[in-house]
C-alpha cells in the first residue's frame, strides 16, 4: 500500500512539508492549475446550465501523470493547494484526476507553513468545499462571459488584440473618470496669512490667521489680503487661549492583502506584483540553513485582521524582553474585521516573532528581508502599548482677527518606537513645530505677516497604491485579484503608468468611451461591487450559484445584442471631434488603424486627410502636423538615407528620405522597427540602436535597429544604465519568482544585478 499523498500547488512546499512529515507521507504539486477553461474558444454551455467544459491544461500531462505516480494506490488523498478559492478549484480539479475506487479525499489547509500548523492540518482534515468552488467557478464563468463575447466586439468596432474585462475595465473606467475631473477641474485663487512670533523667551514661532470676527475667514486675492495686513499693522498679537491635552494614538492590525501592497509601494517602492511575488516567497519557505526550509509569514492573500491568540501573546513575550514592560499590553489587542471582509485565514503576520528580521538576515534576499520586516514590525507594533502624545493648541487675537498655532511632542513613544505608517510618519511630520510655553493674556512680539498666494489643487491622479485603496473601498474585485488588474491594464495599453501614476492612454479613453456607453451597468462601479458580494453570498450558502449567472446573463446579453448594432466602429466612422479638416472643411474623427488612433477626415474618400492628434491640459483635442524630416533614428536598408517619421491614414510610419527615388516605408510597429530603446547597439562599429521588436509568433525581443545588416538581439528589455562592474553600457530587466524584479549585465562572466 502506498503512502498518503499530500498534493500542495507549489514545488516550493513540497520541501518545506516533507521536512515536517517525515517519511511517513508523499508530497507532490500540482505546479498551479491543472485544469482550465480552453483558450481558444469561451468554453461555457450557456444552453445547458452555464456548464464549464473544463480542460487538461496543455503542457500539464507530465504533472498530472507524476501525480498520479505519487497516489500510487493510496487511500488517502490529502489535498492541500493554497486556502482560498483558487486552491479549493485546484483541489477539486486534482481529485477529478486521481479518483479512484475506495479512495478517500480530505482537504487540508495550511494557513502558515510551521511544523505545528502542518501537524493540525493533516490531524483534523476536513471537506472539500462544493460552495467555495462554486464561487470560484462563478466568477470564471463570468469572466469568460464578459471577455469573450465583449473582446471580439473590440476587434470588430476598434481593432484586433483588444481585451475587456469584467473588473479591469471597470479599473479603467475609474483611472478615465479621475482624469476626465482633472481636465475639467478650474483652479481657484486664494491667499493665506502666516505670522511669525516670539514671546520674551525662545523659540520663536508661526501662527495661521484663521478667523475674523468668530467666523472662519477665506481670503480670495492679493487686494483682500493687502486689506487684513492694513488692518493688522497696529495690531497688538495676545494669547487669548491656550489648550494643552494628551491624546492616545492605537497602533494599526497586522497587514491584510491591500494594505501590505499600499505600504510596499509607498515605503518600499514595490510594485503590487513584486510585493505578492515576495511574500509568497516567504509563505512558502525559506532555508534557514542547509535542509531546513521553514514558512516565514501567514497566508497572504487575506482581509481579515483576525489573529490567533497564540501568536499574539508570543508577541508580547517578546516585547516585554525587548522593549520592556511598560511597551508590553497585560492582554493581546483584537482587531474588528471590517464588514464583508472573509474570515477563513488570519492577517498577514510572521509565523514566529522570535524570527527576528535581524536574526534571519542573512538566509534572506534584499527584497525578501525588506518586506519580510515590513510584516513583522507591523505585526509586533500591533501588540505594544499605545503612543502618548501631548499637543498645544493656541489662539492668538489680534484686533478683530483670530490666528492659530499648534505643536506636538511625544510623551511616550509606545508602538512608534518600532513602526509607523507612511501616514503616521506624515502627520507627526506636520506636528512638529516646537511651541514656547505661552500663557493666556500674553503679548507677543510680531516680527512679521507673510502673505502667500495659493491655488486649489486638482483631484490627483491614481498611483499603485491609491488606486488599490480606491478598488477596496469601492469593493472592486478582491485583495487576490489587485496585483493581476493593475499589471493587466498596463499591458494590455490603456493606460500609462509614468513617475508613479497612471493616466488613460489614448486608446483606454477610447475603448472605455465604448464600453460604459453600451454596457453603462456592467461596467459600473455599483454594478462590479454587487456582484462580488453575490460571489461571496454564494461561497457563505447564502445564494444559489446558478442564480447569480441567470440574473448576471440575461441583461448582459440584451446589451451585447444592441451594441454589436449601435457601437460606433472606429475603423469606419469613428468618434466625431467637432474639429474642421483643413482641406475640406468637412469634420475630423477618431478613428483607430493598424498602428494606433489618429484623426481623418469624416469625407474620406473624397479627402484623405489624416494626422496626429494630442490633448492638452483641459482633455481638448489637439491635431500634430509631424515636422516633414523629424528624424528616427533609422538607416533605409535600401539606399542607406535616414528613415524619417511621417503620418498616414493609418498612423504613423517611417519612409525614406530619399523620396521620390527611394521609396522605401516601414510600419513602426512591424517586426522591422519598433520602439527605441535608447540604448546603442554593441557590436563594434555598428552605430545602430536597440529596438523592440516582435518574432512572427508575436514575441517581444530586441534588435539592431540596422537589421539586417546587423543581427544583434537579445529577449530581455535592455536598460541604459552602466554596468558598476564591468563598465558594460547597459543592462536589462529580469524577473524570477524567487529575486523578484531586477536589472542584470549580460556580459560573459559578469554576473552583476541589482533591485528595481
Amino acid at each position: 500500500m502506498s503512502k498518503p499523498l499530500i498534493v500542495v500547488e507549489s514545488p516550493t512546499k513540497v520541501r518545506t512539508i516533507k521536512k515536517y512529515l517525515g517519511k511517513g507521507y508523499n508530497v507532490a504539486a500540482t505546479v498551479g492549475h491543472i485544469k482550465d477553461l480552453p483558450a481558444k474558444e469561451m468554453g461555457i454551455d450557456i444552453e445547458k446550465d452555464f456548464k464549464p467544459k473544463y480542460k487538461n491544461i496543455p503542457g500539464k500531462q507530465k504533472v498530472i501523470s507524476s501525480l498520479k505516480r505519487a497516489a500510487g494506490d493510496a487511500k488517502d488523498i490529502y489535498l492541500a493547494p493554497d486556502p482560498d478559492r483558487e486552491g479549493e478549484a485546484i483541489a477539486w480539479h486534482a481529485a477529478e484526476v486521481l479518483k479512484k475506487k475506495d479512495r478517500k479525499f480530505h482537504r487540508v489547509l495550511f494557513h502558515e507553513l510551521t511544523q505545528n500548523a502542518i501537524n493540525k492540518a493533516i490531524a483534523a482534515p476536513e471537506k472539500l468545499n462544493k460552495k467555495k468552488y462554486e464561487a470560484q467557478q462563478a466568477r470564471r464563468i463570468l469572466d469568460r462571459l464578459v471577455g469573450y463575447q465583449v473582446s471580439p466586439l473590440l476587434w470588430r468596432k476598434v481593432k484586433g488584440g483588444l481585451s475587456a474585462g469584467r473588473v479591469q475595465s471597470v479599473a479603467v473606467r475609474i483611472i478615465c473618470e479621475r482624469e476626465r475631473a482633472i481636465y475639467a477641474f478650474n483652479p481657484e485663487e486664494y491667499w493665506s496669512i502666516t505670522a511669525y512670533l516670539e514671546d520674551n523667551a525662545p523659540p520663536p514661532f508661526t501662527a495661521k490667521l484663521a478667523k475674523k470676527d468668530g467666523k472662519k475667514i477665506r481670503i480670495p486675492d492679493e487686494k483682500a489680503s493687502t486689506a487684513i495686513l492694513n488692518d493688522l499693522s497696529e495690531t497688538r498679537f495676545i494669547v487669548e487661549k491656550v489648550q494643552e491635552k494628551t491624546t492616545k494614538r492605537n497602533p494599526l492590525p497586522p497587514f491584510i492583502t491591500s494594505k501590505l501592497q499600499q505600504e510596499a509601494i509607498r515605503k518600499l517602492r514595490f510594485s503590487a506584483k513584486k510585493t505578492m511575488i515576495v511574500a509568497q516567497q516567504l509563505y512558502e519557505g525559506i532555508d534557514l540553513g542547509p535542509g531546513k526550509p521553514e514558512g516565514l509569514i501567514t497566508y497572504m492573500r487575506t482581509d481579515s485582521t483576525r489573529i490567533s491568540k497564540e501568536a499574539a501573546e508570543e508577541a508580547l513575550l517578546l516585547i516585554r524582553e525587548r522593549f520592556g514592560k511598560q511597551y508590553a499590553l497585560e492582554k493581546p489587542r483584537f482587531f474588528k474585521n471590517r464588514k464583508k471582509a472573509q474570515d477563513a485565514h488570519e492577517a498577514i503576520r510572521p509565523t514566529s516573532v522570535f524570527n527576528a528580521p535581524e536574526k534571519i538576515a542573512g538566509y534572506l534576499s534584499k527584497d525578501q528581508l525588506a518586506l519580510y520586516t515590513l510584516i513583522w514590525k507591523r505585526f509586533v507594533a500591533s501588540q505594544m502599548a499605545q503612543a502618548l502624545i501631548d499637543t498645544s493648541l493656541i489662539s492668538i487675537k489680534a484686533g478683530s482677527y483670530l490666528f492659530a498655532a499648534s505643536g506636538s511632542t511625544i510623551k511616550f513613544p509606545g508602538f512608534m518606537t518600532l513602526y509607523m505608517s507612511v501616514d503616521d510618519a506624515d502627520e507627526r511630520e506636520r506636528k512638529a513645530d516646537d511651541l514656547p510655553k505661552l500663557s493666556e493674556g500674553m503679548v507677543l512680539k510680531l516680527n512679521k505677516l507673510d502673505p502667500k498666494q495659493h491655488f486649489t489643487l486638482p483631484p490627483p491622479r491614481f498611483s499603485e497604491a491609491s488606486l488599490i485603496k480606491e478598488l477596496e473601498e469601492n469593493g472592486i474585485g478582491r485583495p487576490s485579484t489587485y496585483a493581476a488588474i493593475l499589471s493587466t491594464i498596463r499591458a494590455k495599453g490603456y493606460v500609462d503608468f509614468a513617475k508613479g501614476y497612471f493616466r488613460p492612454s489614448e486608446l483606454g479613453f477610447i475603448v472605455n468611451d465604448l464600453l460604459v456607453q453600451s454596457f453603462p451597468d456592467i461596467f459600473g462601479v455599483d454594478f462590479t461591487a454587487r456582484m462580488e458580494n453575490s460571489l461571496d453570498s454564494i461561497e457563505d450558502a447564502e445564494a444559489d450559484y446558478l442564480e447569480i449567472l441567470t440574473r448576471f446573463y440575461d441583461p448582459f446579453k440584451k446589451d451585447l445584442d444592441a451594441a454589436s448594432e449601435s457601437m460606433l466602429s472606429m475603423r469606419g466612422v469613428g468618434i466625431p471631434t467637432g474639429l474642421t479638416c483643413p482641406r475640406c472643411k468637412r469634420q475630423l474623427h477618431i478613428k483607430v488603424g493598424k498602428n494606433g488612433q489618429y484623426l481623418a477626415c469624416s469625407g474620406y474618400p473624397e479627402c484623405k486627410y489624416s494626422t496626429n492628434y494630442t490633448r492638452d491640459e483641459t482633455g481638448k483635442i489637439q491635431p500634430v502636423e509631424p515636422s516633414k524630416d523629424e528624424a528616427s533614428g533609422e538607416i533605409c536598408e535600401k539606399c542607406g538615407k535616414p528613415m524619417v517619421l511621417k503620418q498616414g491614414q493609418y498612423g504613423p510610419f517611417l519612409a525614406c528620405s530619399g523620396y521620390p527615388d527611394c521609396k522605401n516605408t516601414k510600419s513602426i510597429n512591424s517586426n522591422h522597427a519598433g520602439r527605441d530603446t535608447g540604448v546603442k547597439c554593441p557590436e563594434k562599429g555598428c552605430g545602430g540602436s536597440l529596438v523592440e521588436r516582435k518574432s512572427r509568433r508575436g514575441k517581444i525581443f530586441y534588435g539592431c535597429s540596422r537589421y539586417p545588416e546587423c543581427t544583434f538581439a537579445i529577449w530581455d528589455k535592455p536598460v541604459a544604465k552602466e554596468c558598476p562592474e564591468c563598465k558594460a553600457k547597459f543592462l536589462v530587466e529580469k524577473t524570477t519568482k524567487r529575486e523578484g524584479a531586477f536589472y542584470a549585465c549580460i556580459e560573459k562572466g559578469c554576473g552583476y544585478k541589482e533591485n528595481r
